[in-house]
């Protein structure tokens, strides 16, 4: 009697690549005719080739990728610009548990340093999810690999008060040095950050990813910290930017407002053009003032 051999599913780690590359197609990351290579998003997704060319089948199945013999796999020109979540291959997705990770550790409910059996204890899921989503954290910033074993998570600003002490402090530095006698503008530099603000308001607000805008939003307040010439500000503002990262992704989930805040960064980019610095500070006091109230 011959047996059937038994066929099973798409393994979590594949299930939450092909769900990153439709997010990235669906949000116009990955525009139309783009080439996707195994071992291209093997690298980036710092995954062997077996879980890729697994993850490509799924999208393809989707009629997002077109398969071209002997070339591979390209981003269809008929990809319909829908809701990730409409083309999401069932299961857990390593989004889902890179933020139940930071509202934890926002929450205080993880500590500082921690193993990978700690977290797969904690968590029901994969040792391959984890580990793919511990990696996205530490390329974000939120986590650390520690020399021995085990992940630790940088300082944060965990109370209110704190927090509301962190907008002072910004309101302070950041404000006085766009007034900083050595202040200087690269007109480069600031038209980049002005198109990339713009670029993202192009967007549908639910195409946004938390990790981008907060990307977006500290190369900007960096930006013109380096701009006042003085190391102390421009220190100051990377320190508060490294503290307040975990929250800043918690609070974009939960009150987003990153289409004000571009625009508002926009205001303060058109002053700076105009050589208006006194009314790029008043309105970089607004942004954070108001940034602070939510």
């Amino acid at each position: 009697m011959s047996k059937t051999k038994k066929t099973s599913g798409p393994s979590p780690l594949q299930r939450d690549l092909a769900n990153r590359l439709i997010q990235q197609i669906t949000t116009g990351e990955l525009p139309a005719g783009t080439h996707l290579t195994e071992e291209g998003l093997a690298e980036q997704f710092d995954v062997s080739r077996t879980p890729v060319k697994a993850a490509l089948r799924l999208v393809a199945a989707q009629e997002l990728l077109d398969y071209h013999v002997n070339s591979g796999y390209f981003v269809s020109p008929n990809a319909k610009s829908e809701k990730a979540a409409e083309l999401a291959v069932g299961g857990i997705s390593g989004d889902a548990l890179y933020l139940q990770l930071i509202d934890d550790r926002t929450h205080n409910r993880l500590p500082d340093t921690m193993t990978e059996t700690d977290f797969l204890e904690r968590y029901s899921v994969p040792r391959s999810l984890l580990r793919g989503t511990l990696v996205r954290m530490a390329a974000d910033g939120q986590i650390e690999k520690r020399r021995g074993q085990g992940w630790s998570f940088p300082p944060a600003i965990g109370t209110p008060e704190l927090m509301a002490e962190s907008y002072q402090f910004r309101i302070m530095v950041e404000c006085g040095g766009l007034l900083e006698s050595s202040f200087r503008i690269d007109a480069v530099q600031l038209q980049s950050s002005r198109l990339a603000h713009e670029k993202l308001l192009e967007q549908a607000p639910e195409e946004y990813s938390a990790t981008a805008f907060f990307a977006l939003n500290a190369a900007f307040h960096e930006m013109l910290a380096r701009f006042s010439n003085n190391r102390f500000v421009q220190q100051a503002v990377q320190q508060q930017n490294q503290l307040r990262r975990l929250g800043e992704h918690v609070a974009f989930h939960r009150a987003p407002r990153q289409i004000d805040s571009c625009n508002e960064h926009l205001q303060i980019i058109r002053a700076l053009e105009s050589n208006n610095r006194e009314w790029a500070a008043a309105l970089m006091r607004h942004h954070l003032d108001t940034a602070s109230q939510i």
